[in-house]
């Protein structure tokens, strides 16, 4: 194999991590707002705006590690 083609799997391999891992995150970010809105109703709003500020800093962190992953791809 080529260098070319182990840094091409690497940059693919690191890619499919970063989404999977950020799927998680954000996933159970959910899960733990729906939780906490159905067991306090009345602070479903700040709950909602802590939520979408913690999954934008997640989503800022994975097009980072894409961003990474692409440009070490094309190197």
């Amino acid at each position: 194999m080529e260098a070319n083609a182990l840094g091409y799997l690497a940059a693919g391999i690191g890619a499919g991590i970063t989404v999977i891992g950020a799927g998680l995150g954000i996933g159970r970010l959910a899960a733990a707002a729906m939780e906490a809105s159905g067991r306090q109703p009345e602070v479903a709003g700040q709950v909602r705006t802590s939520m979408l500020i913690a999954a934008a800093l997640i989503e800022g962190a994975t097009f980072f590690a894409l961003a990474i992953c692409i440009i070490l791809a094309t190197k």
